[in-house]
């Protein structure tokens, strides 16, 4: 765990919530009953709204499930990012002065045929296979993914699978096994983050992770929000459109690698 001590980093050593420790320890943890009726059925109306005013994000008509920026795009939505419940048990890995880098709507529909492993941007701390973490060093976390759940998700609806412990691998999950629902890290067997509407499914960047297979369920709903260290600059917009530039700075950059280098990158994980 870590703290801010003015503009640096410290250990955190207070005591912290059970879901913060587990987030730590195992990737994953899931908090029940957060969000209310009343708010489920305001978020998920912005959602609604979101699809039927904005298109496919870049275009990407073959894949219409979500709409990004979304505490851009409803109040509802961005109050739920900053509950209370969420950023208690985040703050402590992350520090007290984390931020949004990323804050997408999904719907996913009732075939969905859920995706390969993977893990967020990362490993950040990449390391070759055999070389463990010394556990006297709390372990890094950069970023954590969370999903808003706005309807059920039994299995029947395709909920994200996480390998547990697996984002202190230090490695991507086996190239060979992308789709291998029996999947392991360290004996550990994948997890299902079977959740109800108004729970939160959290987890940290470098998991190995993956949406499953639906089988017969009405589909998923969820507002996904990634939080990320105040170092790790926000995505929510893709440099093209937000940077620090003058036009006479994006015109000298000629080639991919001068434009990488002044900030204007292609779009990758997180960026929309």
């Amino acid at each position: 765990m870590i703290k801010r001590v003015g503009k640096n980093l410290s250990v955190l050593t207070a005591e912290v919530p059970e879901a913060s420790a587990q987030l730590e320890r195992d990737g994953y943890t899931v908090l029940r009953d957060v969000l209310t009726l009343d708010e489920i059925a305001a978020i998920a109306r912005e959602i609604d709204d979101a699809f039927a005013m904005y298109p496919a994000e870049r275009g990407r008509e073959d894949k219409d499930e979500f709409r990004y920026e979304m505490l851009n795009r409803g109040a509802a939505c961005q109050a739920a990012i900053g509950h209370d419940l969420i950023l208690e048990v985040i703050e402590p890995l992350l520090g007290s002065d984390c931020h949004v880098i990323a804050n997408t709507a999904w719907r996913n529909p009732p075939d969905f045929g859920g995706g390969p492993w993977h893990c967020d941007a990362g490993p950040h701390v990449p390391r070759p296979e055999g070389v463990e973490w010394d556990d006297r060093i709390p372990y890094p976390v950069f970023a954590i993914g969370a999903h808003l759940m706005l309807k059920d998700c039994p299995v029947s609806c395709g909920p994200t699978a996480v390998v547990p412990g697996s984002h202190r691998s230090g490695r991507l999950a086996p190239f060979d096994r992308l789709t291998d629902p029996d999947l392991t890290y360290d004996g550990r067997p994948a997890v299902l983050l079977e959740a109800n509407a108004g729970d939160v499914a959290l987890f940290v960047s470098d998991i190995w992770h993956r949406g499953t297979p639906a089988s017969g369920g009405d589909g998923r709903l969820f507002l996904q929000c990634h939080y990320g260290r105040r170092d790790i600059a926000q995505r929510i917009r893709t440099t093209a459109d937000v940077n620090h530039l003058s036009p006479e700075a994006i015109e000298r950059a000629q080639t991919q690698r001068e434009r990488d280098l002044i900030g204007l990158h292609h779009p990758y994980f997180y960026d929309g």
